[in-house]
């Protein structure tokens, strides 16, 4: 599935699952070029990786230029320290990176949300990441990908004791989860930037919501890192 010559551009490329959506990209050979927009420093050293250090609040949209673009930003209550601060990371940073790249051309918008996702839900969080969602498919891209992970595990760079415990309890109730409740399974963040490059690959049209049971089906055979 070569399509050499295309540029992927990736925005929170820091987090846990950006990271793995980045190593993705750059062992595959999807795309000839991948640039980075993030507001710090990025341990990374790749042939086909262009890094550029952005204020994402004076965003230059000269900068949002490519073919496909993932984005991965995303925050906490505590780390942004405020639920304005929050939505600003989780909604407006997305959706203002989103118009910049639908006025340059980009084709495909690939999005990490969350499972429950709802612009109604009475849950801050919920209700954030399914705002962003309207706006994203208002902005009409040729193909807008939405993954929708339960409980995310892997490498964490910093210690949070809600998740901490959410993955706990997730262990105890997997045996239960069928049917309809498979969804809820906690899912290995690799997986969920495997599913949204592996999707990104097909020729698809309109807005395609990949749930986290359907995450949880992907093969990874070719996906060993």
């Amino acid at each position: 599935m070569s399509q050499s010559g295309k540029t992927a551009i990736i925005v929170g490329a820091t987090g846990m699952v950006g990271t793995y959506i980045l190593h993705h990209l750059a062992f595959d050979n999807l795309y000839a070029r991948i640039v980075i927009l993030s507001r710090g420093p990025l341990n990374a050293v790749h042939y086909k990786i262009q890094h550029e250090v952005v204020n994402f609040d004076r965003l230059d949209p000269a900068l949002v230029k490519g073919h496909d673009l993932y984005c991965a930003l995303g925050t906490t209550r505590r780390k942004a320290g405020s639920k304005e601060a929050q939505y600003k990371m989780d909604c407006t940073y997305p959706y203002e990176i989103a118009k910049a790249a639908k006025a340059n051309g980009v084709e495909k918008f690939m999005l990490v949300s969350s499972l429950g996702a709802d612009p109604q839900s009475s849950n801050f969080y919920l209700r954030t990441k399914g705002e962003l969602e309207e706006k994203l498919k208002a902005l009409q891209f040729d193909n807008l990908v939405i993954a929708r992970p339960s409980i995310l595990i892997g490498k964490l760079k910093e210690f949070r004791l809600g998740e901490k415990i959410g993955i706990w309890f997730s262990y105890l109730i997997w045996p239960f989860l069928f049917g309809s409740w498979r969804k809820y399974r906690f899912v290995h963040a690799r997986r969920v930037a495997a599913s949204l490059v592996i999707t990104a690959s097909y020729d698809l049209k309109g807005v395609d919501i990949i749930e986290s049971d359907r995450i949880q089906s992907f093969n990874l055979e070719h996906y060993h890192y």
